[in-house]
């Protein structure tokens, strides 16, 4: 029935089938166990995870539960009941389709590469040829001819990110400086020196977001950026705004991981004047 109609039914009567058992944030089960969903859970109610713990998602799967239990639920999972059988085959009955199906070809999908080598084990055991097992990443071309499979060719495959409206424009790269931004924080640094003596005319300002509670602990690496800058003018008549920017990054990068034990984005901006 339409989930708008459940209201006018007593609990007893209504058993809800939903996402999330593998604890993906978006899904219906997290959105009810963190109490920001349509359907609310509470006491009286059972949840029942019938499936298996993908490795990886541990600590997801807990965090829906110990959630869902807070809200006054019951929980059954496969950890306090035998709520779950695979819906993976196992080897005896994966050699039984192949005896009855006989295949001309086997490729083995869906797992890990021990997964697939043992798959193709089972196939060549009920009789497929070895050179017509194939085994493939994603990707592979894979060409049947005259009954025949073949790999002919592999096609540059991999993810496709999609960022609000944009899709496939964001890169590994832009990642990384999220996760950086979002876990070390973010440094400002902006200096303007004398273009001829080199001396420093004004600054360095420096402005920090999520790496120290004030921005008066970067008071005593000032003056070492101004005697780092100041040597490079003096020493490399021929600098660039590039390398000098790079002398502030290394002298405050320095400074901060060992004094603060973190490594936060810099972006060091030198304006000759």
């Amino acid at each position: 029935m339409d989930i708008k109609n459940i209201d006018n039914l007593p609990d007893h009567r209504v058993v809800l089938m939903s996402t999330g058992s593998q604890g993906e944030p978006m899904a219906a089960l997290s959105r009810m166990a963190n109490g920001d969903h349509r359907v609310v859970v509470g006491q009286g109610d059972t949840v029942i995870l019938a499936s298996s713990l993908i490795p990886g998602n541990e600590n997801a799967v807990y965090r829906i539960i110990n959630g869902l239990l807070k809200l006054g639920a019951d929980v059954v999972h496969k950890g306090n009941a035998k709520v779950h059988v695979s819906g993976h085959a196992a080897a005896g009955e994966l050699l039984y389709c192949y005896n009855i199906l006989k295949p001309l070809n086997a490729m083995p999908v869906h797992g890990e590469t021990r997964h697939l080598i043992a798959n193709g084990n089972l196939a060549e055991d009920s009789g497929v040829p070895s050179d017509r097992v194939i085994l493939s990443d994603n990707g592979t071309v894979i060409d049947v001819r005259d009954h025949k499979a073949n790999v002919v060719g592999q096609v540059e495959v991999g993810f496709v990110y999609v960022d609000g409206s944009s899709v496939g424009e964001i890169t590994d790269a832009d990642l990384k400086d999220r996760r950086i931004l979002g876990d070390e924080g973010f440094i400002s640094v902006i200096t303007v020196i004398n273009r001829t003596t080199g001396k420093i005319v004004s600054g360095p300002e420096i402005h920090a977001r999520g790496v120290a509670e004030d921005d008066s602990v970067f008071d005593e690496i000032i003056p070492k950026i101004n005697a780092a800058l100041e040597d490079a003018v003096l020493h490399h008549a021929d600098h660039t705004n590039h390398q000098l920017q790079q002398v502030v990054r290394r002298v405050i990068g320095t400074w901060v991981n060992r004094k603060l034990r973190r490594r936060p984005m810099i972006i060091p901006l030198v304006l000759e004047a």
